[in-house]
């Protein structure tokens, strides 16, 4: 379970990183992106590291690559408290990611995975997503 104070943060940042955006502030973005990276970075290893701030700041990441090492984390803390909602939403985000860069077979097996994982979830949306994604590239 996520810490609330940590999440409450996240939340917030999050919200505020989408309105930076949104209006095309790029030195708010980078200094609440900075913030955010901080609240991961500190938390790493403690009791309060959790996949979702990771899974956050991997959202947030503008270079699709860094995104991808980010997701690849995220994923790595989901797996660890073997949380199925984050392990499906990090490989279908990861994917989606993946997809862009051409790593159509990488793509595939995070989609597999997260089939996997969301067999145990009550989000019917993203499970269609993945499954929709997952055939769309089967069929290619």
């Amino acid at each position: 379970m996520i810490n609330t104070k940590i999440y409450k943060s996240v939340y917030s940042l999050s919200e505020k990183l989408m309105a930076a955006a949104k209006k095309n502030n790029i030195e708010l973005f980078n200094s609440l992106y900075a913030e955010l990276k901080a609240v991961c970075t500190d938390n790493e290893n403690t009791d309060k590291d959790h996949p979702e701030q990771w899974e956050t700041l991997a959202d947030f990441t503008e270079e699709l690559a860094d995104a991808v090492a980010g997701y690849e984390k995220a994923l790595e803390k989901a797996t660890a408290i073997n949380s199925k909602d984050h392990m499906s939403s990090i490989a279908f985000s990861m994917a989606t990611l993946q997809i862009e860069l051409g790593q159509t077979d990488a793509a595939i097996k995070n989609l597999q995975d997260a089939k996997i994982s969301a067999n145990k979830i009550a989000d019917k949306d993203l499970k269609k997503e993945i499954d929709d994604l997952l055939e769309m590239l089967l069929s290619a």
